[in-house]
């Protein structure tokens, strides 16, 4: 079988929208705090200048940013940015840009920062899908795309991206709002494919489609779920033993192919369901199930509704959630 491009197959399924929130142009001492982020966003980070350290306070660590580095938070934990000078923050000055985003200054005397922070929004149940399958943070390093300056990495190309969004978040432009949001849904394919390429990618998706003996299951997962797949098949794809597969997919993925199965199984059913006039019969011979009953059982399970719950309930498109809402809040103590 040939591999298909999972990470575009992902993301036709789940729909991410993003959308550029705050652009902080800061002078030490200075700190920003980030609530924990509702189940369906994903916070993210761009350092276009200075330095600044990330504390996420779900895995206790503390991790140094710097210029061109970009940052996502998957499972949207709670977070503080600040230059790790341990002094009071400046005060800061907030205000909002006729396009809708909020500029925060302050009148800090160190060292320079320019950052900014918007967040991506996954359309509810695919959080989930998130959630499970990447890490706790995505960091991409400036540094990463420099080691072969004749490649065309992601990581080359984020950095022209966030050149043109540096550029479109700078003073009043015709157009400004849409050209950034319309980036911002690109910077997060760009970033998956950035941290699949680096080759020390944590444990989840991003770690097993940057194995090379393993691509081929999940391309072929991802390509074809429907079919009815046996392990044996699949390490037969990745030319390994069925317990050498199962071990070492469970190893950088964190979850077995057939949980994985599974969940795109049930993702892609959930799209459908919403769809007019298809029969959850259809729907279930669409994602691998013959029996209707066992994909009524695996979809209360996997959901907490039954097909039928879930065709009845609202729309669940939270992409453009009211100003009100926002997660970023620059906080900041004289």
């Amino acid at each position: 079988m040939p591999e298909v491009d999972w990470l575009s197959q992902l993301l036709r399924m789940i729909t991410v929208t993003g959308r550029l929130e705050v652009r902080c142009a800061y002078g030490a001492p200075w700190r920003v705090a980030w609530p924990r982020a509702a189940a369906d966003e994903i916070p993210y980070h761009i350092v276009l200048k200075g330095r600044a350290i990330l504390k996420d306070s779900k895995t206790d660590t503390a991790t140094e940013l710097v210029g061109g580095d970009i940052v996502l938070l998957p499972h949207g934990s709670e977070h503080v940015l600040d230059d790790g000078g341990g002094q009071a923050p400046a005060r800061t000055h907030n205000r909002r840009d006729s396009a809708g985003w909020m500029l925060s200054e302050n009148d800090g005397p160190g060292e320079r920062l320019d950052l900014l922070c918007g967040r991506f929004f996954v359309r509810q149940p695919h959080d989930r899908l998130i959630r499970n399958y990447l890490p706790t943070n995505v960091v991409i390093r400036a540094t990463d795309g420099k080691a072969d300056e004749g490649a065309s990495s992601a990581s080359q190309q984020l950095t022209s991206m966030l050149e043109l969004m540096r550029m479109e978040s700078t003073g009043d432009k015709l157009g400004g709002n849409a050209v950034l949001n319309a980036l911002s849904s690109a910077l997060f394919t760009l970033v998956l494919r950035a941290a699949s390429e680096t080759g020390h990618a944590p444990a989840g998706l991003l770690a097993l489609a940057g194995h090379p003996r393993l691509a081929p299951a999940i391309s072929a997962l991802f390509a074809d779920p429907a079919r009815p797949w046996k392990l044996p098949e699949l390490a037969d794809l990745c030319s390994m033993s069925r317990a050498t597969f199962m071990r070492h997919f469970q190893e950088k993925l964190g979850h077995s192919a057939i949980e994985l199965l599974t969940d795109i199984r049930m993702s892609l059913a959930a799209n459908e369901l919403k769809k007019p006039g298809i029969t959850t019969a259809a729907v279930a011979e669409s994602v691998g199930y013959q029996s209707e009953a066992a994909f009524r059982r695996v979809f209360a399970g996997w959901m907490g509704l039954t097909p039928g719950q879930w065709r009845r309930s609202p729309h669940e498109g939270q992409q453009h959630r009211p100003a009100a809402r926002q997660a970023v809040r620059p906080t900041a103590q004289t």
